[in-house]
Protein backbone atom coordinates (compact mmCIF):
# COMPACT_ATOMS: atom_id res chain seq x y z
CA UNK A 1 0.00 0.00 0.00
CA UNK A 2 1.04 3.61 -0.50
CA UNK A 3 0.90 6.38 2.13
CA UNK A 4 -2.46 6.30 3.87
CA UNK A 5 -5.19 8.85 3.34
CA UNK A 6 -7.34 10.05 6.21
CA UNK A 7 -10.45 9.16 4.20
CA UNK A 8 -11.32 7.53 0.90
CA UNK A 9 -14.74 8.30 -0.56
CA UNK A 10 -16.11 5.68 -2.94
CA UNK A 11 -18.12 7.41 -5.67
CA UNK A 12 -18.23 11.02 -6.80
CA UNK A 13 -22.00 11.37 -6.75
CA UNK A 14 -23.27 14.59 -5.25
CA UNK A 15 -23.41 13.11 -1.73
CA UNK A 16 -19.90 11.71 -2.03
CA UNK A 17 -18.61 15.10 -3.14
CA UNK A 18 -20.41 16.81 -0.25
CA UNK A 19 -18.84 14.40 2.24
CA UNK A 20 -15.40 14.80 0.65
CA UNK A 21 -15.61 18.60 0.69
CA UNK A 22 -16.52 18.72 4.38
CA UNK A 23 -13.86 16.21 5.38
CA UNK A 24 -11.19 18.06 3.41
CA UNK A 25 -12.44 21.36 4.85
CA UNK A 26 -11.79 19.90 8.32
CA UNK A 27 -8.17 19.26 7.37
CA UNK A 28 -8.30 15.58 6.44
CA UNK A 29 -6.37 14.18 3.50
CA UNK A 30 -9.19 12.92 1.27
CA UNK A 31 -9.28 10.86 -1.92
CA UNK A 32 -12.45 10.41 -4.01
CA UNK A 33 -12.59 7.45 -6.41
CA UNK A 34 -15.14 7.52 -9.24
CA UNK A 35 -15.63 4.64 -11.66
CA UNK A 36 -17.03 6.82 -14.50
CA UNK A 37 -15.11 9.33 -16.56
CA UNK A 38 -17.00 12.25 -15.02
CA UNK A 39 -18.15 13.18 -11.53
CA UNK A 40 -21.76 13.55 -10.44
CA UNK A 41 -23.29 10.07 -10.29
CA UNK A 42 -26.96 10.52 -11.16
CA UNK A 43 -26.63 14.32 -11.04
CA UNK A 44 -24.87 14.88 -14.35
CA UNK A 45 -25.32 16.83 -17.56
CA UNK A 46 -23.97 15.25 -20.73
CA UNK A 47 -23.83 16.21 -24.40
CA UNK A 48 -25.68 13.11 -25.55
CA UNK A 49 -26.02 14.34 -29.15
CA UNK A 50 -23.86 17.07 -30.76
CA UNK A 51 -25.06 20.43 -29.41
CA UNK A 52 -27.71 18.89 -27.13
CA UNK A 53 -26.88 18.74 -23.40
CA UNK A 54 -29.21 16.65 -21.23
CA UNK A 55 -29.60 16.02 -17.54
CA UNK A 56 -29.42 12.30 -18.19
CA UNK A 57 -30.79 11.16 -14.82
CA UNK A 58 -31.98 13.70 -12.21
CA UNK A 59 -33.41 16.69 -14.07
CA UNK A 60 -34.40 19.07 -11.29
CA UNK A 61 -33.73 19.89 -7.66
CA UNK A 62 -36.12 20.11 -4.75
CA UNK A 63 -34.52 20.83 -1.38
CA UNK A 64 -30.76 21.32 -1.12
CA UNK A 65 -29.57 21.27 2.48
CA UNK A 66 -29.03 24.98 3.22
CA UNK A 67 -25.82 24.33 5.17
CA UNK A 68 -24.26 22.67 2.13
CA UNK A 69 -25.00 25.65 -0.10
CA UNK A 70 -23.74 28.08 2.53
CA UNK A 71 -20.68 26.26 3.90
CA UNK A 72 -19.32 25.17 0.53
CA UNK A 73 -20.09 28.55 -1.11
CA UNK A 74 -21.75 26.86 -4.05
CA UNK A 75 -23.23 30.03 -5.48
CA UNK A 76 -19.73 31.54 -5.69
CA UNK A 77 -18.63 28.40 -7.51
CA UNK A 78 -21.20 28.75 -10.28
CA UNK A 79 -24.41 27.26 -8.90
CA UNK A 80 -27.47 29.19 -10.08
CA UNK A 81 -30.94 27.84 -9.41
CA UNK A 82 -33.87 28.79 -11.64
CA UNK A 83 -37.33 28.23 -10.12
CA UNK A 84 -39.96 26.97 -12.56
CA UNK A 85 -43.13 29.00 -13.10
CA UNK A 86 -45.68 27.68 -13.70
CA UNK A 87 -44.64 24.78 -11.53
CA UNK A 88 -46.82 22.33 -13.48
CA UNK A 89 -48.62 22.17 -16.80
CA UNK A 90 -50.98 19.20 -16.97
CA UNK A 91 -52.77 18.66 -20.30
CA UNK A 92 -55.77 16.41 -20.93
CA UNK A 93 -56.81 14.51 -24.04
CA UNK A 94 -59.98 16.57 -24.45
CA UNK A 95 -58.04 19.82 -24.75
CA UNK A 96 -58.25 20.85 -21.11
CA UNK A 97 -55.38 21.80 -18.86
CA UNK A 98 -54.41 22.60 -15.31
CA UNK A 99 -51.67 25.02 -14.33
CA UNK A 100 -50.13 25.33 -10.89
CA UNK A 101 -48.06 28.40 -10.09
CA UNK A 102 -45.54 29.53 -7.52
CA UNK A 103 -47.98 32.16 -6.28
CA UNK A 104 -50.93 30.51 -4.49
CA UNK A 105 -53.44 33.08 -5.72
CA UNK A 106 -52.57 32.20 -9.33
CA UNK A 107 -53.07 28.49 -8.61
CA UNK A 108 -56.41 29.26 -6.94
CA UNK A 109 -57.66 31.00 -10.08
CA UNK A 110 -56.45 28.16 -12.31
CA UNK A 111 -58.14 25.55 -10.11
CA UNK A 112 -61.33 27.62 -9.98
CA UNK A 113 -61.80 26.94 -13.69
CA UNK A 114 -62.32 23.29 -12.72
CA UNK A 115 -63.98 23.53 -9.31
CA UNK A 116 -64.90 26.43 -7.05
CA UNK A 117 -64.88 24.09 -4.04
CA UNK A 118 -61.34 22.90 -4.81
CA UNK A 119 -60.13 26.45 -5.31
CA UNK A 120 -61.57 27.47 -1.95
CA UNK A 121 -59.80 24.59 -0.22
CA UNK A 122 -56.43 25.14 -1.90
CA UNK A 123 -54.96 27.64 0.63
CA UNK A 124 -55.78 25.39 3.61
CA UNK A 125 -54.37 22.35 1.80
CA UNK A 126 -51.10 24.06 0.92
CA UNK A 127 -50.80 25.23 4.53
CA UNK A 128 -51.16 21.63 5.73
CA UNK A 129 -48.60 20.36 3.22
CA UNK A 130 -46.22 23.13 4.24
CA UNK A 131 -46.55 22.14 7.91
CA UNK A 132 -46.00 18.45 7.20
CA UNK A 133 -43.04 19.09 4.92
CA UNK A 134 -41.51 21.51 7.43
CA UNK A 135 -41.70 18.80 10.11
CA UNK A 136 -39.87 16.39 7.81
CA UNK A 137 -37.31 19.09 7.01
CA UNK A 138 -36.59 19.47 10.73
CA UNK A 139 -35.89 15.72 10.84
CA UNK A 140 -33.78 15.85 7.69
CA UNK A 141 -31.49 18.57 9.01
CA UNK A 142 -29.90 16.11 11.44
CA UNK A 143 -29.15 12.38 11.71
CA UNK A 144 -32.14 10.30 12.81
CA UNK A 145 -32.42 9.59 16.53
CA UNK A 146 -31.41 6.15 17.70
CA UNK A 147 -34.70 4.94 19.14
CA UNK A 148 -33.05 1.86 20.68
CA UNK A 149 -30.34 3.78 22.49
CA UNK A 150 -30.43 4.55 26.21
CA UNK A 151 -27.73 7.18 25.97
CA UNK A 152 -28.73 10.54 27.40
CA UNK A 153 -27.72 12.34 24.19
CA UNK A 154 -30.00 10.11 22.08
CA UNK A 155 -32.89 10.50 24.51
CA UNK A 156 -32.55 14.28 24.23
CA UNK A 157 -32.73 13.99 20.44
CA UNK A 158 -35.97 12.05 20.73
CA UNK A 159 -37.34 14.73 23.03
CA UNK A 160 -36.44 17.40 20.47
CA UNK A 161 -38.50 15.54 17.85
CA UNK A 162 -41.40 15.52 20.29
CA UNK A 163 -41.02 19.26 20.89
CA UNK A 164 -41.06 19.98 17.17
CA UNK A 165 -44.35 18.13 16.89
CA UNK A 166 -45.88 19.93 19.87
CA UNK A 167 -44.92 23.29 18.40
CA UNK A 168 -47.34 22.61 15.56
CA UNK A 169 -50.23 22.79 17.99
CA UNK A 170 -52.38 19.91 19.16
CA UNK A 171 -54.70 19.73 16.16
CA UNK A 172 -51.96 20.26 13.58
CA UNK A 173 -49.68 17.74 15.33
CA UNK A 174 -52.33 15.04 15.17
CA UNK A 175 -53.08 15.87 11.54
CA UNK A 176 -49.42 15.62 10.48
CA UNK A 177 -49.00 12.29 12.29
CA UNK A 178 -52.19 11.02 10.65
CA UNK A 179 -50.91 11.96 7.20
CA UNK A 180 -47.63 10.05 7.15
CA UNK A 181 -49.00 6.49 6.74
CA UNK A 182 -51.93 7.48 4.50
CA UNK A 183 -52.30 6.63 0.84
CA UNK A 184 -51.98 9.71 -1.32
CA UNK A 185 -55.36 8.83 -2.83
CA UNK A 186 -57.00 9.00 0.61
CA UNK A 187 -55.36 12.35 1.29
CA UNK A 188 -56.50 13.91 -1.98
CA UNK A 189 -59.99 12.41 -1.87
CA UNK A 190 -60.47 14.12 1.51
CA UNK A 191 -59.68 17.52 0.01
CA UNK A 192 -60.59 17.68 -3.67
CA UNK A 193 -63.12 16.57 -6.26
CA UNK A 194 -61.28 17.30 -9.54
CA UNK A 195 -59.66 14.21 -11.05
CA UNK A 196 -57.00 16.20 -12.90
CA UNK A 197 -55.91 18.08 -9.78
CA UNK A 198 -55.72 14.84 -7.80
CA UNK A 199 -53.72 13.20 -10.58
CA UNK A 200 -51.22 16.05 -10.73
CA UNK A 201 -50.68 16.07 -6.97
CA UNK A 202 -50.85 12.30 -6.55
CA UNK A 203 -47.96 11.83 -8.98
CA UNK A 204 -45.64 13.34 -6.36
CA UNK A 205 -46.59 10.51 -4.01
CA UNK A 206 -45.46 7.72 -6.33
CA UNK A 207 -42.53 9.19 -8.27
CA UNK A 208 -39.58 6.83 -8.11
CA UNK A 209 -41.20 3.99 -6.14
CA UNK A 210 -42.76 0.74 -7.27
CA UNK A 211 -46.15 1.42 -5.71
CA UNK A 212 -49.37 2.98 -6.86
CA UNK A 213 -51.25 5.92 -5.29
CA UNK A 214 -53.45 3.52 -3.31
CA UNK A 215 -50.46 2.19 -1.32
CA UNK A 216 -49.92 3.10 2.33
CA UNK A 217 -47.20 5.65 2.93
CA UNK A 218 -47.44 7.41 -0.41
CA UNK A 219 -48.52 10.56 1.42
CA UNK A 220 -45.15 10.43 3.21
CA UNK A 221 -43.39 10.44 -0.17
CA UNK A 222 -45.66 13.28 -1.30
CA UNK A 223 -44.49 15.32 1.70
CA UNK A 224 -40.87 14.24 1.13
CA UNK A 225 -41.01 15.77 -2.33
CA UNK A 226 -42.26 19.03 -0.82
CA UNK A 227 -39.57 19.48 1.82
CA UNK A 228 -38.33 23.04 1.46
CA UNK A 229 -41.63 24.23 0.00
CA UNK A 230 -42.17 27.97 0.16
CA UNK A 231 -45.39 29.94 -0.30
CA UNK A 232 -47.49 26.95 -1.27
CA UNK A 233 -45.73 26.24 -4.56
CA UNK A 234 -46.70 22.57 -4.80
CA UNK A 235 -44.67 20.41 -7.17
CA UNK A 236 -42.35 23.39 -7.42
CA UNK A 237 -38.97 22.34 -8.77
CA UNK A 238 -35.81 24.28 -9.48
CA UNK A 239 -33.48 23.76 -12.40
CA UNK A 240 -29.78 24.45 -12.43
CA UNK A 241 -28.61 26.90 -15.08
CA UNK A 242 -26.45 24.98 -17.51
CA UNK A 243 -27.85 21.64 -16.28
CA UNK A 244 -27.82 19.81 -12.95
CA UNK A 245 -24.22 18.82 -13.67
CA UNK A 246 -23.26 22.37 -12.71
CA UNK A 247 -24.25 21.53 -9.13
CA UNK A 248 -21.76 18.68 -9.00
CA UNK A 249 -19.16 20.82 -10.76
CA UNK A 250 -19.59 23.35 -7.95
CA UNK A 251 -19.28 20.57 -5.37
CA UNK A 252 -16.21 19.22 -7.13
CA UNK A 253 -14.67 22.71 -7.10
CA UNK A 254 -15.40 23.02 -3.37
CA UNK A 255 -13.84 19.63 -2.60
CA UNK A 256 -10.73 20.40 -4.64
CA UNK A 257 -10.43 23.90 -3.16
CA UNK A 258 -10.25 22.33 0.30
CA UNK A 259 -7.60 19.88 -0.84
CA UNK A 260 -9.50 16.72 -1.77
CA UNK A 261 -8.09 14.60 -4.60
CA UNK A 262 -10.55 13.20 -7.14
CA UNK A 263 -9.74 10.37 -9.53
CA UNK A 264 -12.14 9.32 -12.28
CA UNK A 265 -12.07 6.10 -14.34
CA UNK A 266 -11.02 4.34 -11.13
CA UNK A 267 -13.10 1.38 -10.04
CA UNK A 268 -13.05 0.04 -6.49
CA UNK A 269 -13.21 -3.74 -6.28
CA UNK A 270 -13.44 -4.16 -2.51
CA UNK A 271 -12.97 -2.51 0.85
CA UNK A 272 -9.87 -3.80 2.61
CA UNK A 273 -10.69 -4.92 6.15
CA UNK A 274 -8.23 -6.00 8.82
CA UNK A 275 -9.13 -7.00 12.36
CA UNK A 276 -12.68 -5.79 11.86
CA UNK A 277 -11.67 -2.33 10.64
CA UNK A 278 -11.67 -0.75 7.16
CA UNK A 279 -8.08 0.08 6.25
CA UNK A 280 -8.42 1.12 2.63
CA UNK A 281 -9.62 -0.10 -0.74
CA UNK A 282 -8.44 -2.44 -3.48
CA UNK A 283 -8.94 -1.33 -7.07
CA UNK A 284 -9.87 -3.47 -10.06
CA UNK A 285 -6.39 -2.68 -11.37
CA UNK A 286 -4.88 -4.55 -8.42
CA UNK A 287 -3.62 -1.46 -6.61
CA UNK A 288 -4.41 -1.07 -2.92
CA UNK A 289 -4.80 2.36 -1.31
CA UNK A 290 -4.66 2.72 2.46
CA UNK A 291 -6.95 4.98 4.47
CA UNK A 292 -7.94 5.45 8.07
CA UNK A 293 -11.61 5.66 7.05
CA UNK A 294 -13.64 4.58 4.02
CA UNK A 295 -16.87 6.39 3.14
CA UNK A 296 -19.12 4.68 0.60
CA UNK A 297 -21.43 6.64 -1.64
CA UNK A 298 -22.69 3.39 -3.18
CA UNK A 299 -26.04 2.00 -2.11
CA UNK A 300 -26.17 -0.41 0.85
CA UNK A 301 -26.49 -3.55 -1.28
CA UNK A 302 -23.46 -2.70 -3.41
CA UNK A 303 -21.48 -1.64 -0.36
CA UNK A 304 -22.12 -4.66 1.85
CA UNK A 305 -22.73 -7.43 -0.68
CA UNK A 306 -20.24 -6.44 -3.42
CA UNK A 307 -17.49 -4.35 -1.82
CA UNK A 308 -17.27 -6.09 1.56
CA UNK A 309 -16.44 -9.76 2.08
CA UNK A 310 -19.49 -11.21 3.89
CA UNK A 311 -17.21 -12.99 6.35
CA UNK A 312 -16.81 -9.63 8.11
CA UNK A 313 -20.55 -9.15 8.68
CA UNK A 314 -23.07 -10.72 11.04
CA UNK A 315 -25.59 -13.00 9.25
CA UNK A 316 -28.56 -11.08 10.69
CA UNK A 317 -27.16 -7.81 9.33
CA UNK A 318 -26.55 -9.40 5.93
CA UNK A 319 -30.10 -10.73 5.89
CA UNK A 320 -31.45 -7.23 6.62
CA UNK A 321 -29.36 -5.78 3.77
CA UNK A 322 -30.54 -8.47 1.35
CA UNK A 323 -34.13 -7.62 2.29
CA UNK A 324 -33.83 -3.94 1.36
CA UNK A 325 -36.34 -3.29 -1.43
CA UNK A 326 -35.05 -1.58 -4.57
CA UNK A 327 -37.58 -2.54 -7.28
CA UNK A 328 -36.68 0.09 -9.82
CA UNK A 329 -39.66 1.20 -11.87
CA UNK A 330 -38.38 4.37 -13.53
CA UNK A 331 -36.88 4.90 -16.98
CA UNK A 332 -35.61 7.99 -18.77
CA UNK A 333 -36.22 9.16 -22.32
CA UNK A 334 -34.30 12.17 -23.62
CA UNK A 335 -35.47 13.82 -26.81
CA UNK A 336 -33.61 16.26 -29.05
CA UNK A 337 -36.29 18.34 -30.77
CA UNK A 338 -36.28 20.42 -33.93
CA UNK A 339 -39.19 22.47 -32.61
CA UNK A 340 -41.24 22.88 -29.45
CA UNK A 341 -44.05 20.44 -28.74
CA UNK A 342 -47.37 22.04 -29.59
CA UNK A 343 -49.85 20.80 -27.00
CA UNK A 344 -53.48 20.73 -28.06
CA UNK A 345 -54.39 22.06 -24.61
CA UNK A 346 -52.19 25.13 -25.09
CA UNK A 347 -51.57 25.63 -28.83
CA UNK A 348 -48.60 27.90 -29.44
CA UNK A 349 -48.29 28.78 -25.73
CA UNK A 350 -44.59 28.54 -24.98
CA UNK A 351 -44.85 30.20 -21.55
CA UNK A 352 -46.83 27.35 -19.94
CA UNK A 353 -44.12 24.80 -20.77
CA UNK A 354 -41.41 26.20 -18.47
CA UNK A 355 -42.19 23.96 -15.50
CA UNK A 356 -42.99 20.28 -15.12
CA UNK A 357 -45.22 18.78 -17.79
CA UNK A 358 -47.21 16.10 -16.00
CA UNK A 359 -49.10 13.38 -17.86
CA UNK A 360 -51.19 12.25 -14.91
CA UNK A 361 -54.86 12.98 -15.61
CA UNK A 362 -56.25 11.15 -12.57
CA UNK A 363 -55.45 8.92 -9.62
CA UNK A 364 -57.10 6.06 -11.53
CA UNK A 365 -54.71 6.67 -14.45
CA UNK A 366 -51.71 6.37 -12.10
CA UNK A 367 -53.08 3.21 -10.50
CA UNK A 368 -53.69 1.59 -13.90
CA UNK A 369 -50.13 2.42 -14.90
CA UNK A 370 -48.96 0.61 -11.77
CA UNK A 371 -51.33 -2.32 -12.42
CA UNK A 372 -49.43 -3.11 -15.63
CA UNK A 373 -46.04 -2.88 -13.94
CA UNK A 374 -46.80 -4.98 -10.89
CA UNK A 375 -47.35 -7.89 -13.26
CA UNK A 376 -43.99 -7.25 -14.94
CA UNK A 377 -45.22 -5.23 -17.94
CA UNK A 378 -44.37 -1.77 -19.16
CA UNK A 379 -47.28 0.59 -18.46
CA UNK A 380 -49.50 0.87 -21.51
CA UNK A 381 -50.35 4.43 -20.49
CA UNK A 382 -47.38 5.56 -18.38
CA UNK A 383 -47.12 8.47 -16.01
CA UNK A 384 -44.71 10.97 -17.54
CA UNK A 385 -42.90 13.88 -15.90
CA UNK A 386 -41.26 15.96 -18.61
CA UNK A 387 -39.16 19.11 -18.69
CA UNK A 388 -38.06 21.35 -21.56
CA UNK A 389 -35.11 23.10 -19.88
CA UNK A 390 -33.90 24.73 -23.11
CA UNK A 391 -36.84 27.16 -22.91
CA UNK A 392 -35.29 29.01 -19.98
CA UNK A 393 -31.74 27.89 -20.69
CA UNK A 394 -31.27 28.05 -24.48
CA UNK A 395 -27.56 27.18 -24.33
CA UNK A 396 -28.50 23.53 -23.78
CA UNK A 397 -29.54 23.11 -27.43
CA UNK A 398 -28.59 24.60 -30.82
CA UNK A 399 -30.40 27.82 -31.81
CA UNK A 400 -34.09 27.23 -32.51
CA UNK A 401 -33.96 23.67 -31.18
CA UNK A 402 -34.86 22.16 -27.80
CA UNK A 403 -34.34 19.27 -25.43
CA UNK A 404 -37.01 17.37 -23.56
CA UNK A 405 -36.19 15.04 -20.68
CA UNK A 406 -38.87 12.58 -19.60
CA UNK A 407 -39.11 10.50 -16.43
CA UNK A 408 -41.19 7.42 -17.27
CA UNK A 409 -43.17 5.39 -14.78
CA UNK A 410 -43.67 2.49 -14.70
CA UNK A 411 -40.91 0.54 -16.39
CA UNK A 412 -40.19 -2.45 -14.12
CA UNK A 413 -36.62 -3.65 -13.69
CA UNK A 414 -37.93 -7.22 -13.44
CA UNK A 415 -39.94 -7.99 -16.57
CA UNK A 416 -42.44 -10.80 -16.82
CA UNK A 417 -41.41 -11.56 -20.38
CA UNK A 418 -37.62 -11.83 -20.56
CA UNK A 419 -35.11 -9.08 -19.80
CA UNK A 420 -34.42 -5.59 -21.05
CA UNK A 421 -32.86 -5.81 -24.52
CA UNK A 422 -32.65 -3.48 -27.51
CA UNK A 423 -36.13 -4.41 -28.75
CA UNK A 424 -37.73 -3.71 -25.38
CA UNK A 425 -35.75 -0.48 -25.07
CA UNK A 426 -37.19 0.70 -28.37
CA UNK A 427 -40.67 -0.39 -27.33
CA UNK A 428 -40.31 1.77 -24.23
CA UNK A 429 -39.19 4.77 -26.30
CA UNK A 430 -42.05 4.26 -28.75
CA UNK A 431 -44.57 4.01 -25.90
CA UNK A 432 -43.40 7.34 -24.48
CA UNK A 433 -43.51 9.10 -27.85
CA UNK A 434 -46.96 7.66 -28.58
CA UNK A 435 -48.24 8.90 -25.21
CA UNK A 436 -46.81 12.38 -25.72
CA UNK A 437 -48.17 12.55 -29.26
CA UNK A 438 -51.73 12.16 -27.98
CA UNK A 439 -51.27 15.47 -26.18
CA UNK A 440 -48.84 17.22 -28.57
CA UNK A 441 -49.48 15.90 -32.11
CA UNK A 442 -46.31 17.40 -33.64
CA UNK A 443 -43.86 15.82 -31.26
CA UNK A 444 -43.09 12.68 -33.23
CA UNK A 445 -42.08 14.66 -36.31
CA UNK A 446 -40.08 17.10 -34.15
CA UNK A 447 -37.75 14.41 -32.76
CA UNK A 448 -34.22 14.59 -34.16
CA UNK A 449 -32.59 12.14 -31.75
CA UNK A 450 -33.75 9.88 -28.93
CA UNK A 451 -31.98 8.36 -25.94
CA UNK A 452 -33.76 5.66 -23.93
CA UNK A 453 -32.42 4.58 -20.53
CA UNK A 454 -34.13 1.53 -19.05
CA UNK A 455 -33.81 0.61 -15.36
CA UNK A 456 -31.10 -1.85 -16.46
CA UNK A 457 -29.23 1.00 -18.18
CA UNK A 458 -29.49 3.15 -15.05
CA UNK A 459 -28.00 0.28 -13.06
CA UNK A 460 -25.18 -0.43 -15.50
CA UNK A 461 -24.24 3.19 -16.20
CA UNK A 462 -24.92 4.96 -12.92
CA UNK A 463 -24.57 2.11 -10.43
CA UNK A 464 -28.20 2.38 -9.30
CA UNK A 465 -29.13 -1.10 -8.06
CA UNK A 466 -32.19 -2.33 -10.01
CA UNK A 467 -32.38 1.17 -11.46
CA UNK A 468 -33.75 2.59 -8.20
CA UNK A 469 -33.10 6.34 -8.13
CA UNK A 470 -33.30 6.50 -4.33
CA UNK A 471 -30.71 3.78 -3.48
CA UNK A 472 -33.63 1.84 -2.00
CA UNK A 473 -37.35 2.52 -2.02
CA UNK A 474 -38.72 5.37 0.08
CA UNK A 475 -41.40 3.29 1.77
CA UNK A 476 -42.52 3.38 5.41
CA UNK A 477 -40.31 0.44 6.36
CA UNK A 478 -37.21 2.03 4.78
CA UNK A 479 -37.15 5.63 6.04
CA UNK A 480 -35.87 7.68 8.98
CA UNK A 481 -34.34 5.47 11.71
CA UNK A 482 -35.11 2.35 9.63
CA UNK A 483 -32.85 3.45 6.76
CA UNK A 484 -30.89 1.59 5.51
CA UNK A 485 -31.67 -1.12 8.09
CA UNK A 486 -32.86 -0.94 11.71
CA UNK A 487 -30.07 -0.23 14.17
CA UNK A 488 -27.71 1.27 11.58
CA UNK A 489 -29.34 4.52 10.55
CA UNK A 490 -26.57 6.92 11.59
CA UNK A 491 -24.09 6.45 8.70
CA UNK A 492 -21.81 4.14 10.68
CA UNK A 493 -21.68 0.43 9.83
CA UNK A 494 -20.84 -2.77 11.70
CA UNK A 495 -17.30 -2.42 10.33
CA UNK A 496 -15.27 0.16 12.23
CA UNK A 497 -14.04 2.94 9.98
CA UNK A 498 -16.59 2.23 7.20
CA UNK A 499 -19.41 4.73 6.68
CA UNK A 500 -22.33 5.24 4.28
CA UNK A 501 -22.90 8.67 2.71
CA UNK A 502 -25.30 7.96 -0.18
CA UNK A 503 -29.06 8.20 -0.63
CA UNK A 504 -29.43 4.74 0.89
CA UNK A 505 -28.92 6.50 4.24
CA UNK A 506 -31.15 9.08 5.94
CA UNK A 507 -32.95 11.14 4.69
CA UNK A 508 -33.00 9.19 1.46
CA UNK A 509 -33.37 10.06 -2.18
CA UNK A 510 -33.47 13.34 -4.02
CA UNK A 511 -30.81 15.91 -4.76
CA UNK A 512 -30.35 17.21 -1.21
CA UNK A 513 -26.73 16.64 -0.19
CA UNK A 514 -28.05 15.80 3.28
CA UNK A 515 -26.72 12.22 3.52
CA UNK A 516 -23.24 13.39 2.58
CA UNK A 517 -23.44 16.29 5.02
CA UNK A 518 -24.54 14.14 7.97
CA UNK A 519 -22.12 11.33 7.15
CA UNK A 520 -19.15 13.71 7.14
CA UNK A 521 -20.07 14.95 10.60
CA UNK A 522 -20.24 11.39 11.92
CA UNK A 523 -16.83 10.62 10.41
CA UNK A 524 -15.33 13.69 12.08
CA UNK A 525 -16.72 12.61 15.44
CA UNK A 526 -14.50 9.52 15.15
Amino acid sequence: MNDAYDAIVIGAGHNGLVAAAYLARAGLRVLVLERRELVGGAVVSEEVFPGFTFDTAAHHIGWLHPAVVRDLRLERRGLELMPCDPTVFAPTLDGGQLLLWRQPKDSVEAIRQHSKADADRWPAFTALVTEGAAFLESLYRQPPPDVLSRKTSDLWKLLRVRRRLRRLGRREMMEVLRLLPMTVRELLDEWFETDLLKGVLGAAGITGIFQGPMAAGTTYLFLHHHVGIRDGALRGAARVRGGVGNLTKALEAAARAHGAEIKTNTRVERVVIKDGRATGVALVSGEEIAATRVVSGADPRRTFLDLVDPVHLDPSFLRAVRNIKYRGGVARVNLALGELPNFSSAPGEESVLRGLISISPSIAYLERAYDDAKHGDLSHEPYLEALIPSLADPGLAPPGKHIMSVLVQYAPYHLRDGVWDEAKRETLGDRVVETLTRYAPNIESAILHRQVLTPLDLEATLGLTEGNIYHGEMTLDQILFLRPVPGWSRYRTPISGLYLCGAGAHPGGGVTGAPGYHASRQVLKG
